[in-house]
Formats: C-alpha cells, structure tokens, sequence
C-alpha cells in the first residue's frame, strides 16, 4: 500500500518526466542539395555533379560530431546524394517530402527530441524553415547559393535558426 508520501514522491516523479519529455530540444538542420550535374539540360533529376558529391562529403565532415536519428529529403537524387555520406555515417535512411507545411507538422508530432537533417532546394529550404514558425533568416537563396546550412533549434517554447556555411563557396 502506498503511503502518502511515496504517492507525493511518485507524482513529483511524474510531473518530472512529464516535464521533461515536453521540454525536450529538438534540432534541425537544413541543407540545399549540392551542385548539379548541367551536362544534360533536358534531364529533371539530375544526380550530383562531381563538384556536388565534393560538397556532399564537406557536408559530413562539417556535420561530423552530431548523431542524427532520421533524415529527409525531396524525391530528386541531387537531395539524396547530398545526404548519403551522413545517412550511411548514422546508419539511417532517407524519407522521402513532398510538401514542406507537412514536413514540420510530421516532424513535430512525430520526431520530439530527436536531431533530423533536411535536404531541400533553393526555393524551399527557407519555406521549411518558416513551416516550423520562424522568419526566413535571409532573404533569399540563389540557384548559385549552395554552401548554406540552417540549423533550427526548438526548445520548449524557445525557437531559433542559426545560419552556417560549409565547404567550397558557391557560385
């Protein structure tokens, strides 16, 4: 039979834990795939050029110290080769988006606590960022801009993106 206080004692524990599970920090990065391969202007999935499958392994090597627990990319293979040095390093796979509001919403419901990497576009890695409510940090990022990494960071109610950049300059 519990006494009053081990019942005390077992709901501070599980306001403790509870606590802790809804606070817990939860980090994002965010990378533009490498630079394409150009050779075939009518192809619409180009793989990586060689200069890109380059950026893909400076891109692990800066990203090196972090355990990520899952990765998601586009459907292209210029997304899934930027992060395949990464993903074979934490022995995850890729899942594949579609829609960036339905990324984060998946994200926040699915991944609390967890370190994801995202590979996306020009024209979307700044749209995910402010699918996670919070303002694009940059203007704009150009078909030439492929060294930009973001790493979002959720903690509780504390949100915030920081801007990092990697490899050879682009453009």
């Amino acid at each position: 039979m519990l006494t009053r206080k081990k019942l005390l004692l077992l709901l501070i524990l599980i306001c403790c834990l509870a606590n802790g599970v809804l606070a817990q920090r939860m980090d994002i990065w965010i990378v533009r795939h490498g630079e394409k391969d150009k050779s075939d202007p009518e192809d619409s999935n180009p793989a990586l050029s060689a200069e890109g499958r380059t950026r893909a392994e400076d891109l692990a090597v800066h990203l090196k110290g972090i355990k990520f627990n899952v990765a998601f990319s586009t459907p292209f293979k210029r997304t899934h080769q930027i992060l395949e040095p990464l993903v074979k390093k934490n022995k995850i796979d890729i899942k594949d988006y579609r829609n960036t509001a339905v990324l984060a919403d998946d994200i926040l419901k699915n991944y609390i606590g967890k370190t994801i990497i995202i590979a996306g576009h020009s024209n979307t890695i700044l749209e995910i960022i402010e699918a996670f409510g919070l303002k694009r940090p940059i203007e704009r990022v150009t078909e030439e801009d492929y060294n930009y990494l973001f790493h979002i960071i959720l903690n509780g109610d504390q949100r915030k993106v920081e801007i990092d950049k990697y490899g050879e300059k682009s453009g």
